[in-house]
């Protein structure tokens, strides 16, 4: 009798969108047998015209019925209230900027769904629609930058540990954003030409403005020039993070020049935002900043200091730093070459060298270009 060689079993998480639905037929065509997963992270359904859940499941339904795999539904509501809105919130109270994606890569997917889908479903990988890459190098695991730079999102991934690398597929490694709307069209996918979603992560925008309007029900905090005047009114401070422009309404007062106003301050006690005008304005720039708790993916030798690129926000292009462990490499202080603009307490900063994501963490503390 001839021994069939048993396919490699994956279990693909699946938003509805165009990626993860391109990404169970990549893994298809290598041989995989492939079921995809949708995660439902709300308890009620969201109707309104922001990313509805109903219209998601129906179009990762129709998808795998499409490519003939099978679709589990499994319900993480109560896990990602816990695990990711709730320390979403409190960091807004506190007046930081948070970045609920990188919490929920890290405790939804790559923790959650993982053990599920490795311990329960008894996958041997799973895979997601990240534009991202992994390699094994010298018995590490590696993770760099997409070939699609302009849809890279290892700036997300940043906490990914080595116990679980060797078990992650990214399909979409090695293609472009165009490529995959081509492909999902040429095998007649419904998605093919469905916006990207936007937003945060799963939480829908009206969910957040509830939610900050119950932490702040006045709307007539006041809005402060850096010289101490009042000029205008803001409807809570979790509402504004720094560099801010939009929706401060405050263009014509004061404006000299017709310059734009920016948020560059918070005081959370109070409840009021400073703002100074110009993009360029000395207020917004930094020296560096201070990081505690780290995460490496590879191992880092035990240095005092070392070069390398610095991105704090998505989309943003990397910038050269130093940095220096401090505290036995507990906490790391990052110097920029050149003041940076906005750089806010609770953005992730995410370090590369060339093109490999070799860690990140969470700012704690700015070094202001002026106190």
């Amino acid at each position: 009798m001839c021994n069939i060689k048993k396919k490699k079993r994956v279990i693909l998480a699946m938003s509805g969108g165009v990626d993860s639905s391109v990404s169970a037929w990549i893994l298809l065509k290598k041989k995989y047998h492939v079921e995809g997963l949708f995660m439902k992270n709300w308890e009620e359904d969201d109707n309104q015209k922001y990313c509805p859940s109903r219209r998601d499941l129906k179009d990762a339904q129709s998808v795998c019925k499409n490519l003939g795999i099978y679709l589990h539904i499994i319900n993480f509501s109560t896990e990602y209230w816990n695990k990711v809105f709730i320390k979403f919130l409190q960091e807004y109270k506190k007046g930081n900027t948070p970045n609920p994606d990188i919490l929920c890569n890290q405790e939804i997917k790559f923790k959650i769904f993982f053990n599920f889908a490795i311990e329960i479903l008894h996958a041997d990988y799973i895979a997601t629609g990240h534009y991202a890459m992994l390699k094994k190098i010298k018995c590490q695991y590696h993770l760099f930058r997409a070939k699609d730079l302009n849809k890279d999102q290892s700036y997300f991934l940043y906490t990914l540990q080595q116990n679980i690398m060797p078990k992650i597929l990214f399909p979409l490694a090695k293609k472009k954003k165009i490529e995959i709307r081509r492909i999902a069209k040429k095998i007649n996918l419904c998605v093919f030409n469905k916006k990207d979603s936007t937003g945060i992560c799963f939480i829908p925008p009206q969910k957040i403005f509830y939610f900050f309007k119950s932490l702040y029900p006045d709307d007539h905090w006041k809005i402060f020039t850096m010289s101490l005047e009042n000029i205008g009114f803001h409807i809570g401070i979790s509402y504004y993070t720094i560099g801010q422009r939009k929706g401060l309404k405050i263009g014509g007062k004061k404006n000299k020049g017709n310059f734009p106003w920016y948020v560059v301050k918070k005081d959370i006690n109070k409840n009021i935002i400073f703002v100074v005008q110009g993009s360029g304005n000395p207020y917004l720039l930094s020296f560096g900043f201070f990081i505690k708790d780290v995460y490496w993916i590879t191992k880092i030798k035990c240095v005092k200091f070392f070069h390398c690129m610095v991105q704090i926000r998505y989309r943003q292009i990397s910038v050269p730093c130093i940095i220096t462990f401090l505290n036995n490499q507990s906490i790391i202080k990052i110097l920029f070459y050149k003041p940076v603009l906005s750089v806010s307490i609770g953005q992730s900063a995410v370090f590369y060298k060339q093109r490999e994501c070799i860690g990140g963490g969470v700012i704690q503390k700015i070094i202001p270009y002026l106190p």
